[in-house]
Parts: structure tokens; C-alpha cells; sequence
């Protein structure tokens, strides 16, 4: 276990901001979890006290005046080998996509269009990171955690209340258990989602489709829509998709006959916030140093120096225009901290 005071977060954050935390811990296993967990240093901070991954999903604000966790348990075992399935435990520290990679290079289906999302195991789990049709939840078994006061909990896959970029880790027990590996159910024989976007069109180009083509056509399309945060600053996509009634969709579509649409059920569809953004005349402009991409507009970047503060005042200029535009509300999937 390392332990660090006064520790600089710019290499653990995707943002780019350049803060820092009073105390940083990371940890290479669920035992050192456990007796950290138990010690007067964590006793210390239990009040003020964040766990992150690969910080790919936060917005520091400024420095932290606080413990900052992080799980560096990488482990990696086949825990049952079926006929049609294997499962497979993955320690929370795992890099995501080199997982991905993992399962493409032993022929093991469900997590290919999750290919190239940053971030790692354990906040796939808490986030239900998604992409393509996609949602981790569709291949997860079980999580394994870890409470506050040192003890193991293991929670089912329905137990987790898993919805759109939700959990019950984010919800009604934020801050009160620690992923610790993650227990993953991926089919031996593939069931390819290819109906998103133009991902059928790219993948079918080379053919007949297969695992290692799905993983290349999405990696090669979330390349050329998002930004290398090592080159430009940045949280992925910002802002989640906002859900809405039908009705509104249908009034919406009538001004609007090209705006892209996915139908959640009956009732409510969902519509791309970031053509709303960009239909609200947001996309390449940018407020201080925070800007938002000029190809992406789901994507706000720090163009060099950007504050917490102006990352999130553009932010809502953007939420205020759209509601008062469309009379849609979205909401920042990137977590402030």
C-alpha cells in the first residue's frame, strides 16, 4: 500500500486539472483495503474521503482537501469454464479496455462495443459504462465489495439496480461500499449488436463480422469523434442522453425531421444531447479555456489552464440554452468532485 500527503492529481484525472489531494492511498489488494480501512488514517478522513478509478469520469474543482483512494488490484481468473460461457473475475483496478481486449483475444463475446471507453473495472461497475447498443450490466454476474468498516458484501447483478449510466452504488449506497473485482458472465458463442450509428456499415466492410472487427470499428470510431485527453483535456462525453415523452419527441421531430432518436419504450425516447448542443449553436465554442469540441459536441475540452470552475460554468450555459430552446433538461454524466 503507498500513501501520500499533499499528493498532485493531474496524472488522475482525464481533465487535465492540475489540483491536488491531502492524502492519497492506493492499494494492491482487498486485504490492504480492509486494514487501511480499519486505521486511524481513514478514521481521519471518513467524513472527506472520494475513491476514483482512472478519473475519466470526474471534475476536480480545485484542490481536495481530503483522501483520494484508488485500486490497483489488477488481477485477473477464470472462475468457470462452460460449454457456452466463462466467468471471469477482474480485479476493480484492471485497465477497462485492455479487459476488453482480454476477452476479444480468447473468443469471449458481450464486452466488444465497450472497446476503447477508459477508465477501469471497478467504475464500469458503479457507472454502467455503455457504448453501441451496449451497457456493461448486460455481462456483469456479481460485484464484489467492500463496506467502510472492513467487511466483504457481494452483490448480485439485480441487486446492483443497474438503469441508464446508474447503480445503487451512485444512488442509495454512494460512498458506503468499494469495489473490489468484478465478476464478469461473456458467451463463448457471439450475439453481435451491430444497429447503432454506423457501426454495421464499418464492420461489415471487412465482411463477415467478427469480435476483433467490432472492437477495431469501434475503437476506430470513438478515435475519430473523441479527443486524446493525453492531447486535449477531457471527460468523454459530459452530459448523459435526456430521456423524454414521446409526445414532446413527436413535436420536437415536426421542427426537426433529422434529429436522431433512440425509442426507450411506449412513452419516452431518448435524443442525443449532443445535437441538441449543437443546435443550440455550443459545438467548437468555448467559454474562457473550457471549450466544446468541434466534433464532437457531447465532448467539453480543456484547451490548455481550464478551471473547475469555467468547466462547469459552460456547462450550464449549455443545460440553460437547451431547456430554454427545447424545454429539455441534461444533465452532467461527469461526476464534480
Amino acid at each position: 500500500m503507498r500513501r501520500y500527503e499533499d499528493y498532485p492529481l493531474l496524472a488522475h484525472n482525464t481533465f487535465g486539472m492540475d489540483v491536488r489531494a491531502s492524502l492519497f492511498v492506493e492499494y494492491d489488494t482487498a486485504d490492504e483495503l480492509r486494514v487501511f480501512l480499519r486505521s486511524a488514517d481513514f478514521d481521519r478522513y471518513r467524513r472527506r474521503f472520494i475513491h476514483i478509478g482512472a478519473g475519466s469520469n470526474l471534475l476536480f474543482t480545485g484542490d481536495y482537501d481530503g483522501l483520494v483512494m484508488h485500486s490497483a488490484i489488477r488481477d485477473l481468473s477464470v472462475l468457470e469454464d462452460a460449454a457456452e460461457h466463462q466467468l471471469l473475475r477482474v480485479g476493480s483496478g484492471y485497465v477497462w479496455d485492455d479487459f476488453v481486449a482480454y476477452c476479444v483475444a480468447h473468443g469471449l463475446a458481450g464486452a466488444e462495443n465497450l472497446s476503447a471507453i477508459p477508465g477501469e473495472v471497478g467504475a464500469s461497475a458503479v457507472q454502467n459504462i455503455g457504448a453501441y447498443g451496449v451497457e456493461v450490466c448486460d455481462v456483469i454476474e456479481r460485484v464484489e465489495t467492500m463496506g467502510l468498516d472492513g467487511t466483504q458484501r457481494v452483490f448480485s447483478a439485480a441487486e446492483c439496480r443497474y438503469g441508464y449510466r446508474d447503480s445503487i452504488f451512485k444512488k442509495e449506497l454512494r460512498g458506503q461500499y468499494i469495489v473490489t473485482h468484478v465478476v464478469y458472465r461473456l458467451a463463448k458463442t457471439p450475439t453481435f449488436k451491430l444497429d447503432y450509428g454506423d457501426l454495421r456499415a464499418r464492420v461489415e466492410a471487412e465482411g463477415v463480422p467478427t469480435l476483433d472487427a467490432v472492437r477495431r470499428a469501434v475503437t476506430a470510431i470513438r478515435d475519430s469523434k473523441l479527443p486524446d485527453p493525453k492531447v486535449l483535456g477531457n471527460a468523454g462525453s459530459f452530459f448523459t442522453n435526456p430521456v423524454i415523452p414521446t409526445a414532446q419527441y413527436e413535436a420536437l421531430k415536426a421542427l426537426h425531421p433529422d434529429i436522431p432518436s433512440y425509442v426507450i419504450d411506449e412513452q419516452h425516447v431518448k435524443v442525443p444531447a449532443g445535437w441538441l448542443i449543437e443546435h443550440v449553436g455550443w459545438k467548437g465554442r468555448s467559454l474562457g479555456a473550457a471549450a466544446v469540441h468541434d466534433r464532437q459536441a457531447l465532448v467539453l475540452v480543456n484547451r490548455g489552464g481550464a478551471t473547475g470552475s469555467e468547466v462547469m460554468a459552460l456547462a450550464q450555459r449549455i443545460c440553460e440554452d437547451i431547456n430554454a430552446k427545447y424545454g429539455i433538461r441534461i444533465v452532467p454524466e461527469v461526476n464534480y468532485i
